[in-house]
This record gives C-alpha cells, sequence and structure tokens, in this order.
C-alpha cells in the first residue's frame, strides 16, 4: 500500500510539473488517503504484536 501512494505522488509531481493541476491535485489526494491507511494499518499490526 505505501508502494502506491509513492507512485501516486509521483503521478502527482509529474502532473504538477506539466501544468495539469487537476489530475495533480487528484493523484496527490489519493496519494495522501493511500498512506494514511497505510499507517493506520502499520501501527495495528504494531500494537497488536506486543
Amino acid at each position: 500500500m505505501l508502494t502506491w501512494a509513492i507512485v501516486f505522488l509521483v503521478i502527482a509531481v509529474i502532473a504538477g510539473a506539466f501544468g495539469f493541476g487537476t489530475a495533480a491535485s487528484a493523484a496527490a489526494s489519493i496519494a495522501k488517503v493511500l498512506f494514511f491507511i497505510f499507517l493506520v494499518i502499520f501501527v495495528i499490526m504494531l500494537v497488536s504484536s506486543l
């Protein structure tokens, strides 16, 4: 899941560099959501292993 967040972040940076504001905004939003989902799952797994 972290890989997908990084992929969408790279897409957002490339789209922003070429001036595609809407696509960059959408890709950045997806990357942010995926990163926070990954973070929540990571914390849950960390706590459950203790």
